[in-house]
């Protein structure tokens, strides 16, 4: 049944010229338990940080994934071009400017580049959305 309401909403969070917070564990782990609170979220369990993509100098850096009781935060940090990129989703209203001034506190980025989208499948069709259809090979038995 159609009822219009977003499921949930979606903060995608671009970041440039960070300080070295970035690239300290112990920091990412400091800055999204605060996010988590600022948020007004529920963490579930602790937050996954591992170091990834050491081949690449522009990749290299942490990845996060924060359980949350409504979805997820996520993120990758690089450390060689202090870009950052982070998601937020949840099925619970974000405060995107509550989430942007931990950003800002912790990683001082001089640059922010975001987009907010409500999620569901029943909302009207709109960009970035496009429908997709598979297209299913007939198989010959």
């Amino acid at each position: 049944m159609s009822n219009n309401k977003p499921w949930g909403q979606h903060l995608i969070l671009d970041l440039g010229g960070c300080n070295d917070n970035i690239c300290r564990k112990k920091d990412i782990r400091v800055f999204v338990k605060e996010l988590v609170d600022e948020i007004d979220m529920v963490a579930y369990g602790e937050p996954i940080i591992v170091h990834f993509a050491e081949h690449s100098y522009e990749a290299a850096g942490y990845s996060l994934v924060q359980l949350i009781e409504t979805s997820a935060i996520m993120g990758h940090f690089s450390d060689n071009n202090r870009d950052a990129y982070l998601d937020i989703f949840s099925c619970k209203s974000i405060d995107q400017d509550a989430a942007i001034n931990v950003v800002r506190k912790h990683f001082a980025p001089d640059r922010i580049h975001a987009a907010f989208l409500e999620r569901g499948i029943d909302l009207p069709l709109r960009p970035p959305f496009v429908e997709y259809t598979m297209r299913i090979a007939a198989v010959n038995s």
